[in-house]
């Protein structure tokens, strides 16, 4: 073989070999580049950070609530009592002391205690905030996805109607090129695809809208394309079980840990009607001698400060009906987060309800009607039967109610990730 032979087999292989990773490249990218709502699931609940931040409050205060159940510092005091300012000399008097003390103080009653109660029920009520966002987190990329999803397919379904369009177009040129058919028919069928790629165009808008509002969880992953086929979510509990998960949903226990740490607000309030305690002692230590040549004598001292709650009226009671009040709304609270969950579940439940039925209408009539309509349409106008308008009417009609079909099934998925929010064991 010559040796310019051997040059072009070994560029051929090069080639070869380059063009072998470029094909193994875009495999890898395009498996990479799909989307999946498990996966969508998993990336914003990792990277969402409501979750993080609730956690990370939870932890904060169950470190507070340990710090909130121990006695304050003890006071270490000092000092050198009595100098004369003539001469600064500690010897010279008698009452010169130096003295070295320490106090404790003792809050009112048990408030040390409600108050760690306080605080640990705060954690409490974080920890269920971050699980109820988990809920809300799942719920909303749901959602999403299945915009998205819903878009795109009717994107594809236009695009393939689009085909038809075109080839309606065609035939009213030859028809109206033959002379059976005026030229309205040739400018209604353009008008008519027009409209078509106009209609593309704002649905391709909305999926890139959507899109953008996806990458609040996702970041760049959101621009990837979807997995085929309809998502699936998790089987939805029935009605009754449903109904009583509602009173353990995550909403009404933060609701109930916001009312128990009211309780122990209204404990505390109370207990400041009690005195507060202070206990200390001192060594005091004189410098110098006695007239007699005989040294002075070191002494000491035990106090007690009592706090004297005596006048009550503008203080401890207010504090104790603003505890009190604060209590009474939190509980208001949690009754109205009830009624609004036991509302989304009615209105749920009935949106799933006849949705099933508008789903089982379009499957089993109005989908094979539409298509056998359009054919029948397109036979009767290429026999004079019936005018163009009449045949492009029944495709628009056709392409309506797919569009329609797709949006229902659609609309039952986002159903029932509104039902899986109400559900308990979801994003525990």
């Amino acid at each position: 073989m010559s040796p310019v032979s051997k040059r072009r087999c070994r560029g051929r292989a090069v080639a070869l070999f380059f063009l072998f990773l470029f094909f193994i490249g875009r495999t890898v990218f395009a498996a990479d580049a799909v989307l999946g709502l498990s996966e969508a699931e998993r990336m914003a609940l990792e990277n969402d950070p409501v979750v993080n931040a609730s956690i990370a409050r939870s932890e904060a205060l169950d470190a507070d609530a340990i710090a909130d159940g121990q006695l304050p510092d003890p006071k270490l005091r000092t000092g050198l009592y009595n100098l004369p300012l003539d001469d600064f000399d500690i010897s010279r008097e008698p009452s010169t002391q130096f003295r070295l003390g320490i106090q404790q103080s003792f809050p009112r009653g048990d408030t040390l205690k409600y108050r760690s109660g306080k605080t640990r029920a705060q954690a409490r009520a974080e920890r269920l905030r971050a699980r109820l966002e988990r809920k809300k987190l799942l719920r909303d990329v749901r959602k999403t996805f299945l915009e998205i999803y819903y878009q795109a397919e009717a994107i594809k379904i236009m695009r393939s109607s689009r085909e038809l369009f075109q080839s309606l177009t065609e035939i009213a040129q030859v028809q109206y090129g033959s002379g059976s058919s005026s030229q309205q028919d040739v400018l209604r069928a353009e008008l008519e695809l027009l409209r078509l790629d106009d209609r593309i165009t704002r649905y391709q808008n909305r999926e890139e809208s959507v899109r953008g509002r996806f990458t609040r969880w996702l970041g760049d992953a959101a621009w990837r394309t979807l997995e085929t086929g309809l998502p699936v979510l998790p089987e939805v509990p029935d009605l009754e079980t449903l109904r009583q998960d509602l009173d353990h949903h995550p909403e009404i226990s933060l609701r109930s840990a916001v009312i128990e740490s009211q309780q122990q607000a209204i404990a505390i309030s109370k207990e400041q009607y009690k005195p507060g305690w202070t206990i200390g002692a001192e060594y005091r230590m004189r410098f110098g001698d006695n007239p007699d040549n005989s040294s002075r004598s070191d002494m000491g001292a035990v106090m007690l400060t009592v706090d004297m709650p005596l006048f009550t009226e503008k203080r401890q009671d207010k504090r104790v009906v603003a505890s009190q009040k604060r209590a009474d709304a939190a509980v208001l609270d949690r009754a109205n987060s009830w009624r609004k969950l036991r509302e989304m579940l009615a209105s749920g439940a009935a949106n799933n309800r006849r949705l099933v039925e508008r789903i089982a209408r379009y499957e089993q009539r109005l989908l094979k009607e539409a298509e056998e309509n359009a054919q029948a349409a397109l036979q009767a106008y290429q026999s004079g039967t019936i005018e163009f308008t009449g045949l492009m009417r029944s495709r628009i009609t056709e392409l309506d109610i797919k569009l329609q079909a797709l949006k229902l099934r659609v609309e039952l998925l986002k159903t029932h990730a509104n039902l899986l929010y109400l559900a308990a064991g979801e994003a525990q």
